[in-house]
């Protein structure tokens, strides 16, 4: 006898005397094995003491339990069947569902037990079908599942609801959503598993309105839903956005009494935020007599999405006092939001938290770190964070790039750029657009013409009215404003108003009146209640030292009422967002604060730094 814990390769000899009622004892631990460890270590206990106990029930036993642990090693299940002498169709059933439910197309070895049960001579029954459609499933291998499909109808089993079920489950997985739809309108049994696979096919490939429509369909042949079914149902609601559709859903829960788990809970609270009913999505999280860290979170991005992020982070807080422990979902809404909000100070807090708990900031974590590093400011932090981050990936690239070329580091961004094809990794358009506002503030104008055209005949990638918008700011601001309006000229699709507004800007800052006329002639066209148009133009004229045309510009404005919207500044204290805004008094220290501001303004002044006053706005 021997045994090898690295492979698992048995060799054990056939015993001679079958298992006898004194011998019930080793069979009863191994039923109460929990874990793919203690099965192995029970086995090894049996060879090494008894090898009696080898027996045909024995080894049987042990495979349907590998059955039950998705992460058995194959090699250990096979030596464990190649004990087994004389095996039957339930013993090659218990190792096709073993091997059924491997990864890594594991699973289609199944599919070689098979043959070799046929070729046995034995013939398989209907818990065999099930077992290999779920193998090919596991696979995503729609050839050999529909060669599967084919023996079921010989053999007459196609009629079998299990097998039924696993059929519709098969193709739906695989994309064959037709077949799916099919295998269910012919069968003459049909259960509430065989509707939720169905309606959960439709909703996994996008086809949100139809898996909602058989929903109804079921509901319609008299079918009672259950819990999961809902919680699909809704998130097809949650992803069409329809507010009516979601009301509608939540009704007829209502009336048939589902049964309002957390889970239920949670998809609701994420249709409902998801579908732009707040109040409502809140109101019910509060009413909720269990929640979860999932309805935290559900919260959390629901309100972040909707750009609520001072709500995330009072519900943050809240989520604290109650003593929920956060997880990386968590993590991420918060940090997000903070990025958005310029909170640096919680930000860091967030980060610290992160390091005393031990999670690595890599992936989704980093990629946030970086990304709130960089929004509130913090380069050197973001930097820090992604040479201490071991996997990166396009989205730590792309924060890291655009936060460089935010902060006037094109260069610096463009050497890290440089660094992706090197790791194996595509850039995405966002990265491209981190690339092209990088040449903009560096001014490198043929370093970016190369990208743009890279872009498309390298990647593959189509550029977006926001890549056309940054190659006009940069020739803009390179002072070719004749080229980028010849640019504009040749787009492959219509200028919006963010692409006129960049040449408009690069009429301000060279002074080109003319120019600056005609644009403004299109962006009125194309954004007629813009009032950035007009405040550009009449400091367009201001410059010019045409302040009678800037004084049009302003009559325009009030006969149009139109009016600027103010600037807002904000700054962060001790975890506090104080907003500002031109003319705002609302500040309960207004006074020390404007007095504060008379000071610097009296010194710029007196040191002659005091700011052009040439323009009209």
């Amino acid at each position: 006898m021997s045994f090898s814990s690295s492979s698992y390769r048995l060799t054990i000899p056939h015993p001679p005397h079958p298992l006898g009622p004194q011998d019930f004892s080793p069979l009863h631990t191994l039923n109460s094995c929990k874990s793919t460890r203690e099965l192995k270590h029970i086995h090894s206990y049996i060879i090494k003491t008894s090898p009696i106990l080898q027996t045909h029930l024995v080894c049987t036993k042990i495979l349907s339990l590998c059955a039950k642990f998705p992460d058995i090693d194959p090699s250990y299940v096979n030596s464990v069947f190649a004990q087994i002498s004389n095996p039957g169709v339930s013993e090659y059933n218990a190792i096709i569902r073993c091997f059924s439910g491997c990864k890594n197309n594991n699973s289609l070895i199944a599919l070689l037990f098979y043959s070799e049960l046929r070729a046995k001579g034995l013939i398989p029954d209907k818990y065999t079908y099930p077992f290999l459609l779920k193998a090919c499933t596991e696979s995503r291998a729609l050839r050999e599942g529909q060669g599967v499909h084919a023996i079921v109808v010989k053999n007459g089993f196609v009629l079998d609801l299990y097998v039924v079920n696993t059929l519709i489950r098969l193709y739906a997985v695989c994309g064959a959503i037709e077949s799916a739809q099919k295998m269910l309108d012919e069968s003459p049994h049909r259960d509430l598993v065989s509707w939720t696979t169905l309606i959960q096919g439709y909703v996994k490939m996008g086809f949100w309105k139809e898996g909602i429509q058989m929903f109804f369909n079921m509901s319609d042949a008299n079918f009672l839903v259950d819990e999961m079914t809902m919680v699909i149902v809704l998130s097809a609601c949650a992803k069409l956005g329809d507010l009516t559709l979601g009301r509608r859903i939540h009704g007829y829960m209502l009336d048939h009494k589902v049964n309002f788990d957390v889970f239920v809970g949670n998809a609701l609270i994420d249709m409902y935020l998801k579908c732009g009913d707040a109040d409502f999505a809140r109101k019910f999280f509060d009413d909720m007599p269990v929640k979860n860290v999932v309805s935290w979170n559900s919260m959390i991005s629901g309100l972040a999405q909707q750009g609520e992020f001072k709500e995330v982070l009072k519900m943050f807080r809240k989520m604290q006092r109650q003593g929920v422990k956060p997880d990386d979902f968590t993590i991420v809404g918060v940090l997000n939001s903070c990025a958005n909000l310029g909170m640096l100070d919680l930000g860091k807090w967030v980060h610290a938290y992160v390091d005393r708990n031990r999670i690595k900031a890599d992936g989704f974590i980093g990629n946030a770190l970086v990304d709130m590093y960089a929004k509130c400011g913090s380069m050197d932090e973001a930097m820090k964070v992604f040479n201490g981050m071991k996997c990166r990936d396009v989205y730590t690239y792309t924060a890291v790039i655009v936060g460089l070329a935010m902060h006037g580091q094109g260069e610096r961004a463009l050497d890290i750029f440089s660094q992706i094809p090197k790791m194996g990794i595509e850039p995405n358009g966002v990265t491209y657009l981190g690339v092209l506002m990088a040449c903009s503030h560096a001014g490198l104008v043929e370093e970016g013409r190369k990208h743009f055209s890279e872009m498309s005949q390298v990647y593959d990638l189509e550029p977006q009215m926001e890549h056309y918008g940054c190659m006009v700011d940069l020739l803009g601001r390179a002072g070719l404003v004749n080229e980028a309006e010849e640019f504009i000229r040749n787009m492959p699709i219509e200028p919006d108003a963010f692409v006129w507004g960049a040449l408009l800007g690069a009429c301000r800052i060279h002074g080109n009146v003319e120019l600056g006329e005609n644009v403004m002639e299109k962006l009125v066209k194309v954004e007629p209640e813009g009032d950035g148009i007009y405040v550009l133009m009449s400091n367009i004229y201001f410059s010019a030292n045409k302040q009678r045309n800037a004084l049009k510009m302003r009559k325009a404005m009030k006969e149009r009422k139109i009016r600027k919207i103010p600037g807002c500044s904000s700054v962060e204290l001790d975890g506090v967002v104080h907003e500002f805004r031109k003319g705002d008094k609302s500040h309960r220290k207004t006074k020390e604060i404007y007095s504060i501001l008379d000071k610097m303004t009296s010194h710029l002044r007196n040191s002659g730094q005091w700011a052009h006053t040439d323009e009209f706005y």
